[in-house]
Formats: C-alpha cells, sequence, structure tokens
C-alpha cells in the first residue's frame, strides 16, 4: 500500500524484494464505557532487505477488556517487524470518570465518562508517516445522567462521536490485498450504550472491531483475532474476558525464489501464490522471535 523503498538494506549483501504488513494488538473497550482504538497498521512494499540477516518479529496481543469504570482499559501491545513497530491500540474509558478522554495509541479509544464532551484519543500515537491510526470519536453531550461513549478509531477512518443516548460506533478498518485477495483489518472498538433509547451497542468498525455492549443485555464483544481490531464497551454486569482487544499479525510477501525460517517460538502458516510466498504470522511467544530469509 505504501512505498518507502530501500532503508533495510544492510552489510552489502544481495537485497530481496520485500512486501510486508504489520498490524499491532488493539485495545481493550472501556467497562460501561468507550470503544478501544484498532492496533497500528503500516504496510510497505518492494522493500529491501538481506538474505541471511535474522529480523525482529513480533504479534501483539490485544488489551483486556475493562473492569475498572474509573479507568482506561489495557492498550494492546506493539507488533514489529524488523525496525518498523506499529503501536497498540489505546483502551476504552470507564463511565465513571468525567469527563474522560480517550487513551492514544496506533489508533485512540473514544471519549467516555458520565459528563458528556471528552475528546477521543489520539491516533498515529508515536507520530509516523504514513499515519498508523486514527483518533477516537468524541463523548456526547447527554441528558438524564445517560452517556455516550465515542467510538475507537480505526485503521481507516476516526471513531464517531457520541450523540444523545447513542454511543458511537468504531472507525473502520483499512483493506490490504498482501494475502492474495483484498481482506480488510483494524476496526475501531464501539462503544457501550445504556438500556434507554437504543437497541443495541454501537457496532464495531468493518476489519474485526467489537460491538459495544447494551445494557444488561449484551456484554460487548471482542475485536476480531489477527486483525488488531479494538474491543467494544464492556457492559459492566457481564464477566470481565468480554471486549478484549484483538491480536496483531504480520505478513510477509516474498519472491517464490527465497524461503523463510522462523525462530521456535513463532506462530505461523504460509502460501504460495503468483510467483510468491506469503508468510502469515499470527503469533509469537516472546519479543526475540526472528525470521531469516534464504
Amino acid at each position: 500500500m505504501f512505498a518507502a523503498k530501500n532503508f533495510f538494506l544492510a552489510g552489502g549483501a544481495a537485497p530481496l524484494l520485500v512486501d510486508f504488513l504489520v498490524i499491532a494488538g488493539g485495545g481493550g473497550g472501556g467497562q460501561n464505557g468507550s470503544g478501544a482504538g484498532a492496533g497500528g497498521y503500516r504496510e510497505f512494499t518492494s522493500q529491501s532487505l538481506s538474505y541471511g540477516t535474522a529480523y525482529t518479529v513480533t504479534v501483539g496481543a490485544g488489551g483486556a477488556g475493562g473492569t475498572d469504570r474509573n479507568a482506561l482499559a489495557p492498550s494492546g501491545s506493539n507488533s514489529v517487524f524488523s525496525s518498523i513497530t506499529s503501536a497498540g491500540g489505546a483502551g476504552g474509558a470507564g463511565d465513571n470518570q468525567s469527563p474522560a478522554t480517550g487513551g492514544s495509541g496506533g489508533s485512540g479509544s473514544g471519549g467516555g465518562g458520565s459528563g458528556g464532551g471528552a475528546s477521543g484519543g489520539a491516533g498515529n500515537t508515536p507520530s509516523t508517516s504514513p499515519s498508523q491510526g486514527n483518533n477516537g470519536g468524541a463523548a456526547g453531550t447527554n441528558g438524564g445522567g445517560q452517556p455516550a461513549q465515542g467510538g475507537g478509531g480505526g485503521a481507516g477512518a476516526a471513531g464517531s462521536a457520541g450523540s444523545g443516548y447513542n454511543a458511537g460506533a468504531g472507525g473502520n478498518g483499512t483493506a490490504s490485498n498482501i494475502s492474495g485477495s483484498s481482506v480488510t483489518r483494524g476496526g475501531g472498538g464501539g462503544g457501550y450504550n445504556s438500556t434507554l433509547g437504543q437497541s443495541g451497542g454501537a457496532a464495531g468498525g468493518s476489519g474485526g472491531g467489537g460491538t459495544g455492549g447494551y445494557g444488561n443485555v449484551s456484554a460487548g464483544t471482542a475485536g476480531a483475532a489477527n486483525t488488531g481490531g479494538g474491543g467494544g464497551g464492556v457492559a459492566g454486569s457481564f464477566a470481565s474476558s468480554f471486549g478484549n482487544g484483538g491480536s496483531g499479525v504480520v505478513i510477509i510477501k516474498i519472491p517464490s525464489t527465497y524461503t523463510a525460517t522462523f525462530s521456535g517460538g513463532v506462530t505461523q502458516t504460509s502460501t504460495t501464490s503468483g510467483g510468491f510466498k506469503i508468510y502469515t504470522v499470527t503469533a509469537t511467544s516472546t519479543t526475540s522471535e526472528t525470521v531469516t530469509f534464504n
């Protein structure tokens, strides 16, 4: 998707041109609160790497759904390939803060709290070019003491603001063809809705964003695994295992004349298509795992 060529060449070895996608883990949804931000999304094409060099590869986990109405839920963890790091998505805000600015990360979480008017968190934190994510939506000014939580930012769009009694939807993700067909990943989480005036929680963004919880009826859903989707705002009456952020992913595409060898703590699958080998790394057991091209 983005071309920023030839900054990986090392040691004078003959280069190979590699495409790759690095998505971090999404944040956890806030308890009775805002939607979480998606994990940072960074894609590059035709990068020069060297054979025989061990490059770091890390897949970030999603943040846990919020268990404290007075705090932000945990953010997702970073994903890494070589010198490229994608930042974890920000965790959503609990509703007892007044107001609660959303957290910052690859994509920001929605604004929350009980007072309305809180701004969404900043995406693309730390700053990268091209941007790796978008801002969360603001919390709406609400009536009757009921919060209107903001939606989490997505890789492709900001989260929606809450309005009245209605929580904001998560921002949409971004599509990539790196795996051979178009797949959208990096959706933001939807905000939690109270029982007044709605028919359910706010929708998650396309690309794995979780749906927000709804009163005492539905808990809120997790971001989809290996999309970096943000978790939906968690209904506090349900167990804390809901609203988790989706884990990240690293996808590497190389000419079929080469082979990638991974260290023992890497979980990956591979396919061959159109003269390329495509490796999808779905988990790493440590932050010291590597891949070497031969």
